[in-house]
């Protein structure tokens, strides 16, 4: 299912590969191989080694550190970061707050936050969902009330990826209670050093703790940190929303993991016929591989738009929702190829430093773990049943 390139995005192609090939740290690769979990410093040496080729930030506009690519040339680099199997450039920063700032901010605020956003200098979290207010973002209970030349904040996010890592943190704020809820939300830029910050893990199923809750005791926050206008956050709010769930999609990724399903699915069984000659899982993996290949032509037709000046529409929603169900279903492909040695799941194997020997392939002890922690995907952006309410509203005009 790969595309027909032009003999200029061949090359092009070539020569992305033969970049990641020559700079891709061996230590990381091995971890990223092995499934074991990276550290801060490894997602940021990996985003350095791009920022100082110029390549970590295809999707921004030139003026601001962009490339310049066509969108071919954006999918075709995000196809070989997939193929690589390099680590996920952390979008907090580079796919979200980042367009907010370059597209909003003030001149004084894109000064200072995106040459730093680029070059990895500070590491971003989101501060949008609350107990009680995820799938219902409007109902965000966070307040900021103005104090002079500061706001004060006090409130409570959850689910917050990364927070352990922070530097900052965007977050949505209620600055009035008047009108419509989605009136009165502000864009807040917030310093995680702030007295007032702290972070807590949330352990998920997985046995991973990327995901926190934050809370927010008295925070105080320069009026200068705001994004916009006061009670207009929602705008730039929903904005974020659309390059994040444009990137959710994933096809570079997805396709590599369909190889990897493809590699073992044809390996021979104890039984010594390979589960891939089983007429009912191959009718499934051709299944998905339709599903991703359905899913790789509308976001190519949505980097047109973009390049294009058009920013994401309606259609970021049925990417996201089929993005993480294309993922849900190779990882639970994968789950099932590795059979029994699915079952043993040790969190700490997954940690650099254990010398246990694997049980089974050493490809089958990442599988487990990403299974479980992929069940997530259809949740965060945005969960899968209100992308369909906004397609239905949005698109069929129900």
């Amino acid at each position: 299912m790969d595309l027909v390139l032009s003999p200029e995005d061949e090359t092009f192609r070539d020569e992305a590969r033969r970049f990641i090939e020559e700079n891709y740290p061996a230590d990381i690769r091995a971890k990223m191989e092995g499934g074991i979990k990276l550290a801060r410093e490894d997602f940021v040496r990996w985003q350095k080694i791009l920022y100082e080729k110029g390549w970590i930030a295809p999707n921004w506009p030139e003026k601001y550190g962009g490339t310049g690519w066509t969108p071919m040339q954006r999918h075709v680099f995000d196809q070989e970061l997939g193929r690589a199997q390099t680590p996920t450039l952390v979008p907090f920063g580079l796919a979200m707050v980042g367009p907010v700032i370059y597209t909003f901010a003030s001149e004084e605020q894109k000064a200072h936050y995106l040459p730093r956003i680029l070059a990895s200098e500070d590491w971003w979290c989101q501060g949008y969902s609350e107990p009680g207010a995820g799938s219902d973002l409007a109902s965000l209970k966070t307040r900021a009330v103005r104090d002079g030349d500061d706001y004060i904040v006090n409130g409570q996010k959850t689910w917050t990826t990364y927070a352990q890592h922070a530097d900052w943190i965007f977050c949505l704020v209620r600055t009035s209670t008047e009108g419509k809820p989605q009136e009165g939300i502000s864009f807040l830029l917030i310093d995680m050093k702030t007295p007032g910050v702290t972070v807590k893990p949330i352990r998920t199923f997985d046995g991973s703790a990327e995901v926190n809750e934050v809370f927010l005791e008295d925070v105080r926050v320069p009026v200068a940190n705001r994004i916009g206008e006061e009670n207009k956050g929602w705008t730039y709010a929903k904005f974020l929303l659309g390059h994040e769930r444009t990137g959710i999609a994933s096809v570079g990724r997805s396709k590599k993991q369909l190889a990897r399903l493809k590699e073992i699915a044809a390996q021979e069984m104890s039984g010594g016929r390979p589960l891939i000659d089983d007429e009912r899982f191959a009718d499934r993996i051709a299944d998905v591989e339709l599903e991703l290949l359905g899913l790789e032509s509308v976001v190519l037709n949505a980097l047109a738009g973009e390049a294009k000046g058009k920013p994401p529409g309606p259609e970021s929603s049925l990417l996201k929702i089929k993005g993480t169900e294309v993922q849900q279903g190779l990882t639970e492909l994968l789950f099932e190829a590795i059979g029994p040695y699915a079952a043993p799941y040790i969190p700490e194997a997954l940690q650099p430093g254990w010398n246990e020997e694997p049980v089974g392939p050493d490809y089958a002890m990442p599988l487990a773990p990403t299974y479980f922690n992929w069940r997530k995907a259809s949740i965060y952006g945005g969960s899968n049943e209100i992308q369909k309410n906004i397609i239905a509203k949005m698109v069929l005009g129900l």
